[in-house]
This record gives structure tokens, C-alpha cells and sequence, in this order.
């Protein structure tokens, strides 16, 4: 598989090792603007009147690019970078971006899209080796899961390339379906990974077993808390963690008069781990029938993002609804506009879509065209455009949101 070349709205990333994670960080090269001696020599008399804790505040207020820039302009400008880098969350948080790439069997190599400064960046993933890799993004920390292998699990920051393999999650190489689910601490850095597998009881069609598999950072340990059997019912591959509560999407396996009802929700406390209550008891369905649906946290709030299917052919797409979870009811935050449903040209019944504060993405598959979405403004935008091209008909695109942060290690 060959990428295109970046365009003129794309950059790329250089690597210099950094003195304070002993990991790659991702680098700027110096850019280089014309001025007179007259600002010039105005820039260094600020600068040198600046003392170094505003400095420090002024540069920890950017975007995490124009920070990776500074190191370059002097040795006192490089040494604020490098407490920031090193000092707990000193850095004020940014927006996510969202990275994209090609499904295919090849190394996973894609473009990353800052929507800050609305540029997308040549970017290559740390740790990801094919497509059909799980991923799940809390705090600056993306944490993956092989496709091929379910109990190989990684995390990692995305923008220093710092990374680490955790122990072997539970349950063995595979799984009918696996989620997986991840939560980062803003204020220890501290975190949780969860894999929800769930797969057929042999010989039992209408049964599925569901396990929950939780890994602590902070004991370097997975434990299995919960396990039910669900009947007419299976999980998926979608989940998250809101408020140390675990929400997972599942599917009916059987024949349902009331088509609504055809996904519903479950919840699961992380914080109690409470293992003798069936979580399909109190099941959440979700707002209208749905084509599929993504879940994602949002400052705290539980937010889906689903493809709302058509009344009479309720598999068939005919627009996208965002809702938010509040005391088990669902209440619709926005519908997109047909204008920009239109615009992904042909947009399939299940798609890709991620966020985190407040910015969702969404993506077909079909096509390398990026929406967004800000929840604080109720503003439908789309994306610069993508510096990658569809090569053939069948080619498939997909992606995930991140926050891009210099001061958190695996």
C-alpha cells in the first residue's frame, strides 16, 4: 500500500530523543519566518523581562505543536518545554485530534488532525501493526488491543511515543466479540483498561457468555470480577468508562417485536464490582432504532453517537443522532443536518466515531471525509480536508480521536 504524499495543509513529524521520559519525542523542525531587527530585538526584551514561571504559564496555554516549536527558539525556552514535559499536569488541555488511516494488512501508517490549528500531520502510531487493532483513548494515553491476539494489550502516548506492553489479558487469543474500555486519572496518571469478551455457549445458540476483565495500573493486574450468561443476547465491540462505571452496548440475538429495543445498554460499577446482580435486569434501551452506535465520554458525560435506521428498514441509515445518558434517560443533544449527511457522498449503516470534552468526530468508513461536532456550541463542522485520497472503490477508512499531551507516560 503506497500514502499519498502530504499536501500543503500537511506536516511532518520529526524524532529527537528526549532527556526526560528516555523515549522518542515527536519533533518539530525549526521554521524559520522573516522580521525585522525591530521586532526582534522587541521579542528578546520581553523575553528576557519574563520571569520563568510565566514563561512556563504562557507556553503550558498552547497548542501542544506550537510547544514541540518552542524548544527550538533558545536554551532557556527549551528548558521551560522540558518542565512541562516532566511536571504533572502543567499542561492546559487540548483539544483531541483524531487520527485516521487505511484498513489494510500492512503496517498502520496514517495522518493525524489537529483541529487547534486545523491541519492534519503525516503520523505514524506507536505500537499499532495492523488495522483490525481495538483502541481507547482517556487523558493523553491511547491504550490497543491486537485484533488478531485479544490478550496482547498495550498503552501508550501517541505524541512521545512512550509505550508499554501490559501483562496478558485474561481469557486467551480470542474471543466471538471483545470491547475494549479505558480511563486515565488527569490528576495521578493513574488508569484502568477493561476487556469485555463475550462468547457463544457451545451449542446454545440464544446464549452468551460475558466476562469482565479489569486491569489496574497501580497493581499491574487483571482480575475478572463479573461474568453472566446473557440470554438472547450478545456483546460487541463497543464500551466505555463514565464516572468509574462501565457502559456496554449489546445486540439481540433473537426476534423482537419492538424493533427500538433491538440494542440496549449495561452498566457495570467498577468502583463496588458487584457480581451477584444481572446487569440485563437493568439494562438501558436505547432512544430509537439504531443501524449501530458509539459510545464515548465526553468531560464526565456519557454521550452516544448512533445511525438511525429507517422506520420501516430499521438496518438501513437514514440519518445520525448524538444523545446523552442522564439518570438512565436518554435526551437528544442534535440530529446532523441532512447537508452533511449528504456530504459523505455514499455513508454505510455502521461507522466510525470518537471524542473526548467536548469535540466528537465522525467518519465512514467509505470515505476520508472528517465531521465534527462541538457540544458546547451545537456547531456541525467539517474537518480541513483529509490529505489522504481513495485509491479504489472498495478502500475503507477508519480512525479514533486522542488528546494530545506531552506530560503523561504509560
Amino acid at each position: 500500500m503506497v500514502y499519498p504524499m502530504p499536501s500543503i495543509d500537511t506536516e511532518e513529524w520529526e524524532l529527537c530523543p528526549s532527556p526526560c521520559f528516555g523515549a522518542e519525542i515527536i519533533e518539530y523542525t525549526a521554521i524559520s519566518e522573516d522580521c525585522d531587527d525591530q521586532e526582534r530585538d522587541l521579542a528578546v526584551s520581553l523575553d528576557a523581562i519574563l520571569p520563568d514561571d510565566l514563561l512556563e504559564k504562557v507556553l503550558s496555554m498552547l497548542p501542544v505543536v506550537s510547544v514541540i516549536r518552542s524548544e527550538s527558539v533558545c536554551k532557556r525556552w527549551h528548558d521551560a518545554v522540558h518542565v512541562l514535559r516532566c511536571t504533572l499536569n502543567r499542561m492546559v488541555p487540548q483539544k483531541p485530534w483524531y487520527f485516521m488511516f487505511t484498513c489494510s494488512d500492512e503496517v498502520v501508517s496514517g495522518f493525524a488532525y489537529d483541529p487547534s490549528l486545523r491541519k492534519w500531520y503525516g503520523f505514524d502510531f506507536p505500537c499499532i501493526e495492523k488495522s483490525n487493532w481495538s483502541g481507547s483513548s482517556s487523558a493523553g494515553l491511547v491504550c490497543l488491543m491486537d485484533g488478531d491476539n485479544r490478550s496482547r494489550v498495550f498503552v501508550c502516548n501517541p505524541i512521545t511515543k512512550d509505550w508499554k506492553r501490559l501483562a496478558d489479558a485474561p481469557g486467551g487469543r480470542s474471543a466471538d466479540y471483545s470491547a475494549l474500555a479505558f480511563s486515565a486519572s488527569r490528576k495521578s496518571h493513574c488508569y484502568t483498561v477493561v476487556v469485555a469478551s463475550c462468547n457463544q455457549v457451545p451449542g446454545e445458540y440464544y446464549l452468551w457468555e460475558l466476562s469482565i476483565n479489569l486491569y489496574d495500573s497501580e497493581t499491574s493486574e487483571w482480575v475478572t470480577p463479573f461474568k453472566e450468561v446473557l440470554h438472547r443476547w450478545r456483546g460487541g465491540d463497543e464500551c466505555i468508562i463514565c464516572e468509574g462505571v462501565l457502559y456496554y452496548l449489546v445486540y439481540s440475538t433473537g426476534i423482537l417485536v419492538n424493533e427500538e429495543h433491538r440494542h440496549r445498554v449495561l452498566m457495570y460499577d467498577l468502583t463496588s464490582r458487584h457480581d451477584h446482580t444481572s446487569l440485563m435486569s437493568m439494562a438501558i434501551p436505547v432512544p430509537c432504532s439504531l443501524t449501530c452506535g458509539r459510545l464515548m465520554n465526553l468531560g464526565e458525560k456519557l454521550i452516544m453517537v448512533g445511525g438511525i435506521g429507517k422506520q420501516d428498514r430499521a438496518g438501513i441509515i437514514k440519518g445520525i443522532g448524538i444523545w446523552q445518558l442522564c439518570n438512565k434517560e436518554w435526551h437528544e443533544v442534535s440530529r446532523m443536518p441532512h447537508k452533511f449527511f449528504q456530504g459523505f457522498g455514499e455513508f454505510d449503516d455502521v461507522f466510525a466515531s470518537s471524542g473526548a470534552d467536548d469535540l466528537i468526530y465522525i467518519q465512514s468508513y467509505g470515505s476520508p471525509a472528517l465531521l465534527t461536532f462541538d457540544m458546547s456550541q451545537k456547531l456541525w463542522k467539517w474537518s480541513v480536508k483529509s490529505p489522504m485520497m481513495k485509491r479504489f472503490p472498495l478502500q475503507l477508512f477508519t480512525g479514533f480521536s486522542f488528546e494530545a499531551r506531552l506530560d503523561i507516560t504509560s
